[in-house]
């Protein structure tokens, strides 16, 4: 289905009055926008029409989805806030404690993938706390909400239920069972449908693909995550640059993805703690910390965790949370 035509179908409901909460609330089989989608995956995925219909007729629209998605903790707090939520006593404790029960499948996957236990832990510690917290929303309801009530990336979560039917059927579970986050997102490692189907593995050899509940699974998933994304082993992630008096700010302003060399960096008025070769391509990017403004320079490595969530707090958060674990799990506090 045209994705344009879509839209401006979606935005000409939303300007009568059709999404208000009430005509579809109950059974999102009868929006138009869902009958299309119900056609295409009959026509090209060879679904039955009533399971469908059953399965969409009971996803019911969540306003506490919509209020949360137009509001993600990346967009609204500094970083000095944004850290204490990730980047805890508790978290860290968590997490070393996962490391000691699953040490072996940790070990086997830094071998194997290349990316350190400790950042494998830390995305499941950021996301989950370690699989504790893996979201109470049924999918079902999550991903038609925004497929058919969020203009804004309408296309993205039409994309992401088409996904999560057809990963539903592979698993074969009921699609109306699965829960996960307010976006869709599932299991230890917040997976979204496409990249369930996509990077998940059967790291246990089990022959069956399972994030929700088989920690190993999630471990090898998260690995093989950052592998596809161009992890590259024993590389740096990132570090604190100190800045010269005169210093150009346009360099903050490049995006998450590193295209200066570190010469034209240091160039610029920025200067890295360690020795880099000059032709290494970063980014410099500004914190806002608890003592003032920090200032960063974001390796190749960093822009892989910005590929999991496309935040550079979050990606932060994740590598400073992964290396308290290290640093006190290598000394067993």
């Amino acid at each position: 289905m045209n994705s344009t035509l879509s839209l401006k179908r979606l935005a000409l409901a939303v300007a009568i009055g059709c999404f208000g909460g009430t005509a579809y609330a109950g059974d999102y089989s009868k929006h138009p926008l869902a009958q299309e989608f119900i056609d295409e995956m009959v026509n090209e995925h060879e679904f039955k029409k009533s399971d469908l219909n059953q399965w969409i007729g009971q996803a019911q629209r969540k306003d506490s989805i919509l209020k949360a998605i137009s509001r993600p903790a990346e967009k609204t707090k500094p970083w000095k806030d944004y850290r204490k939520i990730f980047v805890t006593d508790s978290r860290v404790k968590l997490g070393i404690e996962f490391w000691n029960t699953h040490a072996d499948d940790l070990a086997r996957a830094e071998k194997e993938f290349g990316v350190p236990a400790e950042v494998i832990v830390a995305i499941i510690g950021v996301e989950t706390r370690y699989g504790k917290q893996t979201g109470g929303y049924r999918v079902i309801d999550s991903l038609s909400t925004l497929a058919f009530d969020y203009p804004p990336r309408a296309p993205f979560f039409r994309k992401e239920l088409k996904e999560f039917l057809l990963l539903s059927r592979e698993q074969q579970k009921s699609p109306l069972d699965l829960k996960g986050s307010y976006a869709g997102a599932m299991g230890y490692g917040q997976f979204m449908p496409s990249s369930y189907r996509a990077y998940a593995k059967d790291f246990d050899g089990d022959e069956f693909i399972d994030i929700w509940k088989n920690p190993t699974d999630a471990i090898g998933s998260v690995a093989n995550y950052f592998v596809r994304h161009g992890w590259k082993a024993d590389q740096p992630v990132t570090e604190r640059v100190r800045i010269k008096d005169s210093f150009n700010s346009e360099f903050l302003e490049d995006g998450l993805k590193p295209k200066r060399s570190i010469s034209d960096i240091v160039a610029a008025g920025y200067s890295p703690l360690s020795e880099h070769s000059e032709q290494t391509l970063a980014r410099v990017f500004k914190l806002d910390g608890a003592h003032g403004d920090e200032y960063w320079m974001g390796l190749h490595n960093f822009y892989v965790i910005t590929r999991y969530n496309r935040s550079t707090m979050y990606a932060m958060a994740v590598y400073q949370l992964s290396q308290e674990i290290k640093k006190r799990h290598v000394s067993g506090r």
